[in-house]
């Protein structure tokens, strides 16, 4: 810690992990600071979802940690981990919204799960969480009687129950018309900057990279980890990495032929 830079929120040091034999991230080093919003970019099959995966409790990294407001997350067992796990919230690609349940219920359920609050003050909690995200009046719809914005602000105000510091987003605008997307941008940009959250987002969306992100970390598959970490405005004009370049401007070609 410096006298004008906080702790970080997130700190990953280390992190190898994979699936069975093949490993997808090596050594992996970053940290996240309070308040940020850290796009993780990269080709398909580079690791942003075993990152995310790794960060969230949902994967075993074979070697590293992962410290969440300074508690590590891989080491941690039974109660300590609930409790790291009620810290943040997640919303993920699909919604995965409960479709029997309604987006009241849906919204719920991280308070039933980790609070004794009685019944009234749940739904309580619940409802003004879906009117945050703009979805007062459809609280006793079900995820398929929903638009597929709507299901991700749902989804979104599910992740935002626990009122937590850091929220995980899984291609959040994903799907969405660009009209759609730029609303979810800017509901986004509005909770980080009007509750200080701190936002760690998996996304392909450039326009939500540019919209949202103060940093992004850009994963690479051949090199098993991060090839690229700045400002959007810098990695994107960057030339000394091929594939970083060809990504943000949608080109097969290489830099010196962009030059050219």
């Amino acid at each position: 810690m410096t006298a004008d830079r906080p702790e970080p929120i997130i700190r990953v040091e280390g992190l190898t992990a994979g699936y069975g034999l093949t490993v997808v991230l090596q050594d992996v080093r970053f940290e996240v600071y309070p308040g940020e919003i850290v796009a993780i970019l990269g080709v398909s099959g580079c690791g942003k979802s075993t990152l995310l995966n790794a960060m969230i409790g949902l994967l075993s990294p074979t070697a590293g940690r992962i410290w969440i407001d300074g508690r590590d997350i891989v080491t941690a067992e039974d109660r300590r981990r609930e409790e790291i796990l009620s810290t943040f919230g997640v919303a993920f690609q699909s919604g995965a919204l409960f479709g029997s349940m309604t987006a009241l219920e849906n919204v719920a359920l991280p308070l039933e799960e980790f609070t004794d609050l009685p019944p009234e003050a749940v739904e309580w909690i619940a409802a003004m969480k879906l009117r945050l995200v703009g979805l007062a009046g459809f609280e006793h719809y079900k995820p398929s009687e929903l638009s597929g914005g709507m299901r991700k602000r749902a989804a979104l105000a599910r992740a935002m129950a626990m009122d937590p510091k850091i929220l995980f987003l899984d291609e959040p605008s994903a799907g969405l018309d660009p009209v759609t997307a730029a609303q979810l941008d800017e509901l986004i940009l509005q909770l980080s900057r009007g509750q200080g959250v701190t936002c760690v987002m998996v996304t392909h969306e450039l326009a939500s990279v540019f919209a949202l992100a103060n940093r992004v970390i850009f994963l690479d598959k051949a090199a098993r980890g991060i090839v690229a970490q700045g400002r959007p405005s810098e990695i994107s004009q960057d030339r000394t990495n091929p594939g970083v370049w060809r990504f943000f401007h949608r080109t097969t070609q290489d830099t010196e032929a962009a030059q050219a």
